[in-house]
């Protein structure tokens, strides 16, 4: 049964402090079939044959599980509820959370990621660019639905994903308080591991418990149902940027990713790129253009879309004693957002100007007047990110409605 269209989310917001732009969303694609594989994968959606997966890739824009969160309820609203997708079910950080999903673990899990000082630098990282290891038997992990959301209160199937290695021990997992089996990440050689687990769809929860017998790697889990409808995986890393992902074991992700079988792939960086003023901008359009690259090496059937940074002013001297300190656009911001779209069109992706969209040079300024953006000027607050990400599922569904015609 399709949950209702959440109207809480559609929260209306002082346009006239925004911007213009929000008027009509725009997703740029001069070829015109950039969402050509997404669309048709929503026609079979809607008509109840399958369902249409969408990777978000990203930094805290997208890690905080705000704005693809709005997203996931916004598809699955018109699509059908298809489950959670993607979730780490050992907290990767403090904080870490995803929205209409339980989420707990214990202490005991040694976290490594694809930037930033971990203990291994060995690439071998889950989807969204980190993995939790543990061989203690007290270490626990548990995900579980929704108890109070209108969204994410069933699932009838769940995967935990893991690393195969010849140290890899066992672990065990329960389902609903009871004992399911237990599972072993033992493998002559490093490889990427798969439990796919099936109950009745319903309310559940899992927990996974290492049996102290050799490390238990995780990649990462899914929680999902059997049902027609929309799955939006949330794969962000706060401070993250694009060209983090090439320090992924390109192998082992590319493995993971054809595994999720996505119908369209975002890439949603370039806030903290447009603070990288040492680099120069060609450089950055070279690794870019090498993440496109893999991700269309890895998903070559799939439709893509590139959201390019917010607005990120600069703060100024104070004006004088006592008053709040001014802003100044920062130029980097701009060189970025044209750079993908540079690459967007090189390689037939979309392109998503949140930056336009907010409305240009020092629009975050007026977002935080109209508490759409946090005091950082960087973050947006809950309801910014949700204006943002229907304005940006409204530009995905723009020509969808022609190309579904049967």
């Amino acid at each position: 049964m399709r949950v209702p269209l959440f109207i809480a989310l559609l929260v209306a917001a002082p346009i006239a402090l925004v911007s213009p732009a929000l008027a009509r969303p725009v997703i740029e694609d001069p070829k015109g079939d950039a969402l050509l594989a997404f669309h048709k994968s929503l026609k079979r959606t809607a008509r109840g044959l399958d369902q249409s997966r969408i990777l978000q890739f990203g930094a805290s824009h997208t890690e905080c599980d705000i704005f693809t969160g709005y997203l996931r309820r916004y598809m699955q609203s018109r699509f059908g509820d298809a489950g959670h997708g993607y979730l780490m079910p050992a907290r990767p950080w403090k904080g870490y959370r995803h929205q209409d999903l339980r989420l707990d673990s214990s202490d005991g899990w040694a976290v490594d990621k694809a930037l930033g000082a971990t203990s291994r630098e060995d690439g071998l990282y889950g989807l969204g660019g980190f993995s939790c290891a543990s061989d203690n038997r007290d270490a626990w992990a548990f995900f579980g639905t929704s108890n109070s959301s209108p969204f994410g209160r069933s699932a009838s199937r769940f995967e935990i994903f893991f690393l195969q290695q010849p140290s890899g021990g066992r672990f065990e997992v329960i389902v609903d308080g009871q004992p399911y089996l237990i599972v072993s990440t033992y493998a002559a050689q490093l490889d990427f591991g798969v439990y796919v687990g099936r109950f009745e769809d319903g309310p559940h929860e899992i927990e996974l418990r290492p049996m102290g017998d050799g490390e238990v790697r995780l990649l990462g889990a899914s929680l999902e149902r059997g049902a027609p409808g929309v799955i939006v995986d949330t794969l962000g890393i706060r401070g993250a940027r694009a060209a983090d992902l090439l320090d992924i074991d390109e192998d082992l992700w590319i493995a993971q990713v054809k595994h999720r079988r996505p119908d369209l792939i975002v890439l949603a960086y370039g806030t903290n790129e447009a603070g990288d003023e040492h680099q120069p901008i060609e450089r950055y359009i070279d690794s870019l253009s090498a993440v496109l690259t893999r991700v269309q090496r890895a998903a070559p059937d799939s439709s893509c879309v590139l959201i390019g940074p917010t607005d990120r002013p600069v703060k100024t001297e104070k004006r004088r004693k006592g008053a709040p300190p001014g802003w100044k656009p920062r130029p980097r911001v701009e060189e970025v957002n044209d750079a993908q779209r540079l690459v967007s069109g090189r390689f037939g992706c979309g392109f998503f100007s949140a930056y336009d969209a907010m409305g240009g040079p020092l629009s975050m300024v007026k977002w935080r007047e109209a508490s759409l953006a946090q005091k950082d000027h960087v973050h947006l607050t809950t309801r910014g990110y949700e204006l943002l990400a229907e304005h940006f599922a409204k530009g995905l569904l723009e020509g969808y409605g022609e190309r579904a015609q049967p």
